[in-house]
């Protein structure tokens, strides 16, 4: 069937039953949900597969469950009601003279250097616009991204994730960083290796993140076994009491331990460290329109990357 003709036969009834059925496992209960009789509900998802030319849930003795064709099908029915859900939240938002809403989420580094003047300069051109924010590792927020949760990341992708339903644009690289608790010994090193801090206790990203293997393989690079004295947490409180209360070091990025360090959080070592995360970008769907506050927001990422990162400015930027 092509594009055109499902959109002739697909209706806001389809799409709704989809999501009841999905949700409730049962004809009869999604029928109650959305207020019809069970024949009816029956009639419109026969309507349905057979437009499609195939089977969207198997009925069982007790209840239905979605084939993996029905799967796909109600995971794009929830996007397009969630779409229509947003788009009248928009439009009461633009009739109360606000200028709708926009979610944006951002890995740690960027969240520091990037989004604060990107969102003062939308804030500054429109104050009406309600600005979500939220800060969290590149995989959690693609998940969001996905699920219409949020409309524009910034992060990166890893080996073997799908991204054929992204738009990316490179924003920086990102250099990683050794820190410490101010007035640490070895901050007054003048020919600090790596040797040298080879046995120091760490805090160190979980085994099997990116960071975590970058971080052993440059240590077995040099001739020298990885730290074997680490402690394994992201959380930035409790790493830096940890840091204010022991001799331990933490490898960072070296954005984020600029910023704490000029706040007298932490110290940075003098070692440049031969250690580095892959490029960070804008990432926005491809699938989705954006709307004028996402539009705005992204047009200030840009503008605001091409400062602080030296990134070129893009069409529609």
């Amino acid at each position: 069937m092509s594009h055109w003709a499902l959109r002739a036969r697909l209706k806001l009834r389809h799409l709704l039953l989809l999501s009841a059925l999905d949700e409730t496992g049962s004809a009869h209960a999604a029928a109650e949900q959305l207020n019809i009789a069970q024949p009816a509900a029956s009639k419109l998802l026969k309507e349905l597969e057979d437009a499609l030319g195939v089977p969207l849930f198997e009925r069982l003795p007790r209840g239905m469950r979605p084939t993996w064709y029905g799967e796909v099908m109600v995971r794009h029915a929830r996007q397009a009601l969630a779409g229509l859900t947003l788009a009248n939240e928009e439009l009461n938002a633009l009739k109360a003279g606000r200028y709708g809403q926009v979610g944006v989420g951002a890995i740690t580094s960027p969240a520091l250097a990037l989004l604060p003047p990107a969102v003062a300069r939308v804030k500054l051109e429109q104050p009406g616009l309600r600005v979500g924010v939220e800060i969290e590792s590149s995989p959690v927020l693609l998940n969001r991204l996905r699920e219409g949760k949020l409309d524009i990341v910034v992060g990166r992708f890893f080996a073997g994730e799908d991204t054929s339903q992204f738009r990316y644009e490179r924003l920086s690289g990102e250099p990683i960083a050794a820190v410490a608790r101010p007035g640490h010994p070895l901050l007054r090193s003048q020919r600090l290796t790596l040797a040298d801090i080879a046995e120091a206790g760490w805090i160190v990203p979980s085994a099997g993140s990116v960071l975590r293997q970058r971080f052993d393989l440059m240590f077995q690079e040099a001739g020298l076994a990885p730290p074997f004295n680490v402690i394994e947490s992201a959380a930035i409180l409790f790493v830096t009491r940890t840091l204010e209360q022991t001799d331990m070091l933490c490898v960072m990025a070296a954005e984020v331990a600029r910023y704490y360090a000029s706040h007298g959080v932490v110290g940075v070592l003098p070692l440049p460290l031969p250690c580095h995360m892959d490029d960070f970008g804008l990432i926005t769907r491809t699938d989705m329109l954006l709307s004028p506050g996402a539009t705005l927001m992204l047009k200030s990422l840009r503008a605001a990357g091409h400062e602080i990162y030296g990134a070129p400015r893009l069409a529609g930027g």
